[in-house]
C-alpha cells in the first residue's frame, strides 16, 4: 500500500476532550499538551480553524477530509504515539457528518461510536463542565464582548465588557443546549466519559491532570512536572460584580 495509508501510524490510544463555551476546556487541553506526552489536544476539526491547521501540517486544500484526518492524526501525535483532540457540543453533529460523508470511516448504518474509533482508534472521551453555571455565562459574556476567549499575556480585548443582562441570559440557555447535545450523544453512543470539573481543575490543577493522564494509562518521566496554566482565568471583581447584580435581578429568562 502506497501514499498516505501506507505512512499512518496508528496510535496506542486516542482521546476526545469534550465541551462548551467556557467550561475550561482551554485550561485543561493546555495542560495536557504541556506535558508532552497526551498528544496536542486542539480544535483541529473546526472549519474556521482547518486552514491554519492545514498550514502548519503542510497539508493543502487539496487533501481530502478523510485524509487530512489522518495526517492530522499521524502528526500531531506525541512520541508516545497520544492523539488527542477537541470538540465544541455546537458542531460535533456537523462533524460527524463531515467524517460519515467521507466514506472512509463508516455508511450510513455505521453508529456514531464505530465511526470515530474507526477514524480515532481506541477512542476515549473526556468531559469538562462547570458547576457555578451563572459564572460560566458571565465568563462567555465577556469573552463575546472583548474577543478573549483565550485569557494569555500580551493578548488585548477588542473592546470594554459591559453588564448586559440579556446577553448573559442567552449564555445560560445556550451552555444548557449545549450540555444537552453532549449528554444526547453519550446516551445514544453507551459511553459514560471521564469527568473533569472545571472548579476542580482550578483548585487543584496538578492532581487533576494527573487524574486525566491515568484514565488515559498515560505515565510520566521523573523529569516532567506539571507546572503552572498558561492559560490565566479571567474571573476577576469585575465577574464577582456581575454575578452580584444577575443574582440581585433574580431569575434570567
Amino acid at each position: 500500500m502506497s501514499g498516505i495509508l501506507h505512512h499512518w501510524r496508528h496510535p496506542r490510544r486516542c482521546y476526545l476532550l469534550c465541551g462548551i463555551a467556557r467550561s475550561g476546556s482551554n485550561l485543561l487541553s493546555d495542560g495536557l499538551r504541556e506535558t508532552g506526552r497526551a498528544g496536542r489536544p486542539n480544535q483541529f476539526f473546526l472549519p474556521s480553524f482547518e486552514s491554519q491547521f492545514r498550514t502548519d501540517y503542510h497539508l493543502g486544500a487539496d487533501v481530502k477530509f478523510a485524509d487530512y484526518v489522518r495526517r492530522i492524526v499521524e502528526k500531531s501525535a506525541t512520541s508516545n504515539e497520544v492523539f488527542g483532540f477537541k470538540l465544541m457540543a455546537w458542531y460535533l453533529n456537523d462533524f460527524l457528518e463531515r467524517l460519515r460523508r467521507t466514506g472512509a470511516f463508516g455508511q450510513a448504518e455505521t453508529s456514531d461510536l464505530e465511526l470515530l474509533r474507526t477514524a480515532f482508534p481506541r477512542l476515549r472521551f473526556i468531559q469538562i463542565t462547570r458547576r457555578e453555571k451563572l459564572r460560566q455565562a458571565i465568563s462567555k459574556a465577556r469573552a463575546a464582548q472583548t474577543g478573549l476567549w483565550k485569557v494569555q499575556e500580551g493578548k488585548m480585548a477588542a473592546a470594554g465588557p459591559q453588564f448586559d443582562r440579556l446577553l448573559i441570559s442567552q449564555c445560560l440557555k445556550e451552555a444548557a443546549e449545549e450540555e444537552s447535545i453532549w449528554s444526547a450523544f453519550f446516551a445514544r453512543i453507551g459511553v459514560e466519559p471521564f469527568g473533569v470539573e472545571y472548579e476542580e481543575l482550578c483548585r487543584d490543577y496538578e492532581t487533576t491532570i494527573h487524574a486525566v493522564l491515568d484514565f488515559l494509562e498515560i505515565s510520566l518521566p521523573r523529569r516532567i512536572k506539571i507546572g503552572q496554566p498558561a492559560t490565566i482565568r479571567q474571573s476577576d471583581g469585575l465577574s464577582d460584580e456581575w454575578e452580584h447584580r444577575c443574582r440581585a435581578i433574580g431569575a434570567l429568562d
